[in-house]
C-alpha cells in the first residue's frame, strides 16, 4: 500500500504541487466503477489526514457503494491554469470507530458517514509549458517520469 506520505518521501516536489492543486478548491471529481463496470463520476472533497489522502461520503451514497464493491478509483482535482492533477488507486474504507475519528475533519454531515483512505497507485500532473504538454507521472517505488509532447 502506498500512502500519501510515501509519495511525499519518494517525489516530494511533485507531491507538493499535486497537493496544492487539491487544496486550491473544495470539490473534485471522483471516478468509481458501477456494478456493470461502466464509470460513474461524482463530486467529492479530499483531505490529507496523517499519512493519507482521505475522502468521505454520505451514508449509503452510490459512490460509497461502488467503492465497497470495487475500490478502484481516480480523483481529478478541480481544473486550474497551473496544471491538471489526478491520483488513482484503491479506496480502503475506514470502519473502526477510533480510526475513523482520526479522519474526521469537522465538515462531515451530521450522523454517520463513509470514510475512505486512498491506497495510492499513481499521481499525475499535466501542464502546458511553452508549446509542450508536460506530463509528470509517479508510481510507488519508481522515479518521477516526465513525458513531453508537442
Amino acid at each position: 500500500m502506498a500512502t500519501w506520505q510515501q509519495f511525499e518521501r519518494e517525489a516530494g516536489e511533485l507531491a507538493s504541487v499535486v497537493r496544492a492543486r487539491f487544496e486550491a478548491s473544495k470539490s473534485h471529481v471522483l471516478a468509481t466503477l458501477r456494478r456493470d463496470g461502466s464509470p460513474r463520476v461524482s463530486g467529492s472533497e479530499v483531505d490529507f489526514q496523517g499519512p493519507d489522502l482521505s475522502f468521505g461520503s454520505m451514508l449509503g451514497a452510490v459512490k460509497a457503494l461502488d467503492l465497497r464493491r470495487d475500490g478502484r478509483c481516480a480523483i481529478h482535482a478541480h481544473p486550474h491554469d497551473d496544471g491538471d492533477a489526478k491520483v488513482a488507486g484503491v479506496a480502503v474504507e475506514i470502519t473502526d470507530p477510533g480510526e475513523k475519528l482520526a479522519y474526521t475533519t469537522g465538515d462531515e454531515p451530521p450522523g454517520d458517514f463513509h470514510a475512505f483512505r486512498l491506497d495510492l497507485h499513481e499521481a499525475v500532473l499535466t501542464s502546458v509549458e511553452g508549446d509542450e504538454l508536460v506530463i509528470r507521472l509517479w508510481r510507488p517505488g519508481q522515479p518521477v517520469r516526465t513525458i513531453r509532447r508537442k
